[in-house]
């Protein structure tokens, strides 16, 4: 899979079967993008390509938002070639592109720099300055601008839009089963693991801290979750625990995971945190004599969660 953080592409990935949009998550919606997309260029014999942007306008427009996206851009890359797609064109949405107009945008990006035979959109697809441009611009520009427009319909799940907005909702409510489900896959947050303050030592489990950085942070409290360490097919089971320590007085959130047969330090690695399964809310407790009966008590509960299945 070829990656162009420009425009300017090459002659031979030009008249190309092209998908556009943020595809923050890369669910179940935009995999149906990329499915009827995907059988446009075998059809024609012509490249796969999605035309996406970073960071997600939403978050260059309001920089005070934090905890957003469901994936990292680098795992976003990984998903596009996981489903097959041949090339990506990921586009600086900065100060200068976020005032093109919409029109501008359909004849100066899209045509005469990358031409595509097939735009692929979601029929809920905005572009152009102020959102100022639809699928009904991009279909009334078609003939003109030579390509072919496929709008296809937001894919539903239980009657419902499978959207990044619902996904988000749904872990933000401790809904892990559903998002799972429409992301269809095992939601993960991974990070470095940073020093923390060893209260969880204290209390008789060592756990492993991790900052939780630009990911959509998901309903506080307990999760059954599986790991791997340094990117390593190996996954362990654990039980993590995502809030700011409320007990202690805390305030900066951490995800606190304690991973099952694992003792030694693993300061520094690179954990990846599977949630399957949320248990608890979280609560501050009287003294770490309570905390510790409820922690005892999750564990078991997580040991019965990871009967979940995770999907990769």
């Amino acid at each position: 899979m070829k990656i162009f953080n420009k425009i300017n592409i090459p002659k031979n990935y030009k008249a190309s079967a092209l998908a556009i949009g943020n595809f923050d998550g890369v669910h179940k919606g935009h995999q149906e993008v990329f499915k009827e997309t995907k059988k446009f260029a075998k059809r024609k014999k012509v490249k796969f390509g999605a035309l996406t942007f970073t960071p997600l306008p939403i978050m260059f427009f309001y920089k005070n938002i934090k905890n957003f996206r469901l994936v990292s851009e680098d795992e976003k890359i990984k998903l596009f070639k996981k489903h097959q797609v041949d090339f990506v064109i990921n586009i600086k949405f900065n100060k200068k592109f976020s005032k093109i107009n919409a029109k501008d945008f359909i004849k100066k990006i899209i045509y005469e720099k990358i031409n595509p035979q097939l735009l692929s959109v979601s029929n809920n697809f905005k572009f152009g300055r102020n959102r100022k441009g639809d699928v009904y611009l991009l279909k009334k520009f078609s003939n003109k601008h030579d390509y072919r427009l496929l709008n296809i319909n937001p894919f539903k799940y239980s009657g419902k839009m499978v959207s990044s907005t619902r996904i988000r909702k749904c872990l933000k409510n401790g809904n892990i089963d559903l998002a799972n489900k429409l992301l269809s896959r095992t939601w993960f947050i991974d990070g470095q693991v940073q020093k923390g303050k060893k209260i969880g030592r204290k209390l008789g489990y060592h756990t492993c801290n991790i900052k939780v950085k630009n990911y959509i942070l998901p309903k506080m409290g307990i999760y059954a979750v599986k790991i791997s360490i340094d990117d390593k097919k190996k996954n362990y089971g654990g039980v993590a625990y995502l809030g700011s320590r409320p007990t202690f007085g805390g305030k900066e959130i951490f995800l606190e995971t304690n991973i099952f047969g694992v003792k030694k330090s693993l300061y520094k690695k690179k954990l990846r945190v599977y949630f399957l399964k949320f248990l608890r809310g979280d609560r501050k407790f009287k003294n770490p004599t309570q905390l510790i009966r409820q922690m005892n008590k999750d564990v078991i509960f997580a040991k019965k969660g990871l009967k979940t299945k995770l999907v990769l």
